[in-house]
């Protein structure tokens, strides 16, 4: 192993340390004390909270945007695929021939989406005013991630490179907002624990 092996360890086990923390913190905390009488069943409202209330359908935010939600969807498939694809990295296996290819052709286009989120958060007024700087570094972080990705498994001998974006990616993300992807699944089963005692989800048909 070289020394960027090393770094990339280092990185994930402070990474996997800090979020673990997260987790206990939020097990700690329990959840929220609600004294209004229960009108619904929880179980299917949590459930649904994690199902159809994700549909593009039900999201305001998404069924007006549906290009940037699209690319979205696109870019944290991207996202899970090359943490996946990291592991393998770190074990030092490696990809050729064809396969090599159109996992390197997925990652331009994945990354090419979070070029385009970041260039619509810098454009758009709204959103440029909804924005910290914590946006701008977790959206560079993620995409060069993608992108060095695809040149690692297009020419491997950049793997010093690849390798020290994924350290440094790893050392931010329990400490920026990328560790919304530990809250994320707190905040589904909250909303759904609301909304399921109120006997709003899931929705009756009509």
């Amino acid at each position: 192993m070289n020394w960027y092996h090393y770094a990339a360890l280092a990185s994930l086990c402070f990474c996997l340390v800090v979020s673990f923390y997260h987790m206990l913190r939020l097990i700690r905390l329990g959840k929220p004390l609600d004294w209004a009488p229960s009108a619904g069943k929880t179980l299917p409202a949590i459930q649904y909270s994690f199902t159809g209330a994700m549909s593009p359908s039900k999201k305001e935010s998404a069924f007006l945007h549906l290009p940037t939600y699209t690319a979205g969807i696109l870019y944290h498939l991207g996202t899970f695929m090359s943490i996946f694809l990291f592991f393998f990295f770190l074990a030092h296996v490696t990809f050729t021939g064809v396969f090599a290819a159109l996992l390197s052709g997925f990652f331009v286009i994945t990354g090419g989406c979070g070029i385009a989120i970041l260039i619509k958060r810098m454009t758009k007024k709204e959103l440029r005013s909804l924005s910290s700087p914590d946006d701008y570094i977790s959206n560079v972080l993620v995409t060069f991630f993608q992108l060095i990705t695809a040149l690692v498994l297009y020419i491997p001998a950049t793997i010093p490179g690849y390798f020290i974006i994924a350290s440094l990616l790893l050392l931010y993300f329990p400490v920026g907002k990328l560790k919304h992807a530990i809250y994320f699944f707190a905040a589904r089963y909250h909303l759904g624990l609301f909304y399921g005692r109120r006997g709003v989800w899931p929705p009756k048909s009509l």
